[in-house]
């Protein structure tokens, strides 16, 4: 199996998609690795994380997490920082880099910062396989949609980012570099579930900064999903995007509201945000193939996509969050599914879905 005994190492591993990652990795079902490194700047949340593990107390538990201080490795380090790097990864089979700033306001008040973890920390990522000839077979680069046609400092850096890791296949070929990109993760650190939930428990209001608003929707199980996709599937070069749906915001925050007397409130878009969020631009469709539940877009350079476009490319448009949105029992049913309404043991009758 893909992970049978790989050292796999997650920057930014104390983040929501890399916990989840790193959950799902320990339970085997990729094979068993050698070694997980996480990699983090946040001694608290590594503290906490490895907590976690030694608080495991079921039988299958013990079984999954077996030996975990020799499986489990924490360190504490910046992919900013190129030595912090090379010394993390010399000995890496597989690279996940889940480091990010993500929050789309605060990299546009801080658009350095942004550049420098997002795209710097990428290039230190590469040039640590080039300069030191890394063993390294995989590195895939955690993406967004934001990245596709980007006008906010989060999404431009996403796709430099894109960029650094996909144009690193011609100059490092022993290493497969590809990309995941995908929408909001639900319930994930700084998304909005968690945020009405805490304005629901408050009595109000919610507040949603655009009744048009629309958001592609998927769970971080679904998002490191996509990432067992990549490693699997992936080519050299592609950005693999799941078929995710997508949800009015209002219809989001109805639903978890429920038949509380809730009232919602419009605040306006903030700094650099869209209304509907692109998965697959215009320009990138005629590049995109279908891989069962996902797309994977082939690279533009010519290197690593001799074919160039494809006619019989599944998209003739943009795939947009406005392509897909669910209905409002959709919606209900999804956030169900991700058990995101048993915290309020919020219930609904079918009068209240369809009012």
């Amino acid at each position: 199996m893909f992970f049978d005994n790989k050292t796999i190492l997650v920057t930014g591993g104390t983040g929501s998609m890399g916990k989840t990652f790193v959950r799902r990795v320990l339970t085997g079902e990729m094979g068993t690795p050698k070694k997980i490194i996480v990699m983090s700047r946040d001694e608290g949340k590594q503290h906490n994380m490895r907590l976690s593990y030694l608080h495991k107390k079921s039988s299958t538990d013990e079984v999954v997490y077996n030996n975990f201080k020799n499986l489990l490795e924490f360190r504490i380090g910046d992919v900013r920082d190129y030595a912090d790097v090379v010394s993390a990864m010399k000995n890496a089979d597989v690279v996940i880099n889940a480091a990010a700033l993500k929050q789309v306001p605060t990299c546009e008040y801080f658009p350095e910062q942004a550049l420098s973890t997002n795209c710097f920390g990428a290039f230190n990522i590469v040039r640590a396989i080039r300069e030191n000839d890394l063993p390294v077979t995989t590195v895939v680069g955690i993406s967004t949609d934001k990245a596709a046609k980007p006008i906010n400092a989060m999404g431009m850096t996403k796709a430099l980012q894109e960029r650094i890791f996909i144009s690193a296949n011609i100059n490092s070929p022993q290493t497969r570099f590809l990309c995941v990109r995908y929408g909001n993760v639900l319930a994930s650190r700084g998304s909005v579930i968690p945020l009405f939930h805490d304005q629901i428990k408050a009595g109000g209001p919610v507040t949603i900064t655009d009744t048009r608003m629309t958001r592609f929707l998927l769970s971080l199980d679904q998002a490191v999903d996509t990432v067992f996709k990549a490693l699997l599937d992936g080519k050299a070069g592609e950005i693999i995007v799941p078929r995710a749906p997508s949800a009015l915001m209002t219809d989001v925050a109805k639903v978890l509201i429920g038949s509380r007397p809730i009232a919602t409130k419009v605040t306006g878009i903030r700094p650099g945000e869209k209304l509907h969020e692109i998965m697959i631009s215009d320009e990138e469709a005629p590049y995109t193939e279908t891989s069962g539940e996902y797309y994977a877009i082939k690279s533009m350079l010519p290197e690593l996509n001799p074919a160039g476009q494809s006619s019989e490319a599944p998209l003739k448009k943009e795939f947009s969050s406005s392509d897909t949105v669910l209905d409002l029992t959709g919606v209900a049913l999804l956030l169900k599914k991700h058990q995101l309404l048993v915290e309020d043991k919020i219930e609904f009758t079918d009068d209240e879905l369809l009012r």
